[in-house]
């Protein structure tokens, strides 16, 4: 996993956003806001990753002024249209099918329920010089660590000057 303090690696990804297919391009997000909220999960419809991706969208990230959020997950463009429409996700969905933006940041998870080289469950925050500020992992996709990584996240954009309620990941809802 990549080090608070690093340098965060550009990338040019496809992706689901508003309902149709995009190539994700990190670098506009960067330089258009304080802070970019990378939010990793090795596939959809995996309860855990689907209760922390709602908990952001019910707190409303996406919607504040400077930062933006992007989703990854492991899982095709076709999957994540069905999975972004069924749970409304209103951020870019990115399909890191084959594991290279993970790889890149450190988060390559080498096997996990039979697939391999895809993303670890993860929550990265980067700043407007491209400088990690925040990453933390769990072990496991399916561990209900409290509080979730991305609930972590909350002070550290706060200290980037993003005006954020702090999400609560409730991992037994209708996932």
């Amino acid at each position: 996993m990549m080090n608070v303090g690093a340098t965060a690696p550009d990338f040019v990804a496809p992706a689901v956003a508003d309902g149709t297919g995009v190539e994700l391009e990190l670098y506009r997000l960067v330089s258009d806001h304080r802070a970019v909220v990378l939010a990793f999960a090795p596939a959809n419809f995996v309860p855990t990753c689907t209760a922390t991706f709602a908990a952001i969208r019910d707190v409303g990230w996406h919607d504040r002024p400077g930062v933006a959020v992007v989703a990854l997950t492991g899982d095709s463009l076709f999957s994540g249209f069905a999975y972004a429409d069924r749970f409304d996700l209103p951020f870019p969905l990115v399909a890191d099918f084959h594991g290279d933006v993970a790889d890149s940041y450190g988060l390559l998870a080498e096997s996990w329920e039979g697939h391999a080289e895809i993303p670890r469950r993860a929550t990265v925050i980067l700043d407007d010089e491209w400088t990690v500020r925040f990453a933390e992992a769990t072990r496991d996709a399916l561990d209900r660590p409290a509080p979730a990584p991305v609930e972590n996240a909350t002070a550290t954009l706060r200290e980037l000057g993003v005006d954020v309620d702090r999400p609560r990941v409730n991992y037994d809802g209708p996932w």
